[in-house]
């Protein structure tokens, strides 16, 4: 299984960009696919899952109501939009995926066992 990350890059606050995940070697609409982020010197937090129905979508609080995150099944990827970033927004972004996650577990990067090598987003004020 592999999950290829793209769509980084370096923007200045109050732009957007689109993050894309495509995944290969897995049976894509059978996993729940998710985005975490790592700044420097900080853990790595939850951004936003979608399960594999497609119908149980989470957000963390810091970007709820400014992303979307959707899936492709056709394609084997996963977007993410972010729009009116902010600079802290800035870290690099994973993208994650399991075949089974609980909606209670959506949220949580150890129920995901496939991970992404991650795209830098920088956002300058």
């Amino acid at each position: 299984v592999q999950l290829q990350a793209s769509g980084g890059g370096l923007v200045q606050a109050g732009n957007s960009l689109r993050l894309s995940c495509t995944a290969s070697g897995l049976t894509f609409r059978s996993y729940s696919l998710a985005w975490f982020r790592q700044a420097p010197g900080k853990e790595r937090e939850f951004v936003a899952a979608i399960k594999s129905g497609g119908a149980s979508i989470a957000y963390a609080d810091s970007v709820k109501g400014r992303s979307a995150i959707s899936r492709d099944n056709a394609k084997n990827t996963v977007l993410l939009q972010m729009n009116f970033l902010k600079p802290e927004d800035t870290a690099v972004y994973y993208c994650a995926g399991s075949r089974s996650v609980i909606n209670s577990s959506m949220r949580l990067a150890p129920a995901y066992n496939y991970w992404g090598q991650g795209t830098q987003v920088t956002v300058s004020s």
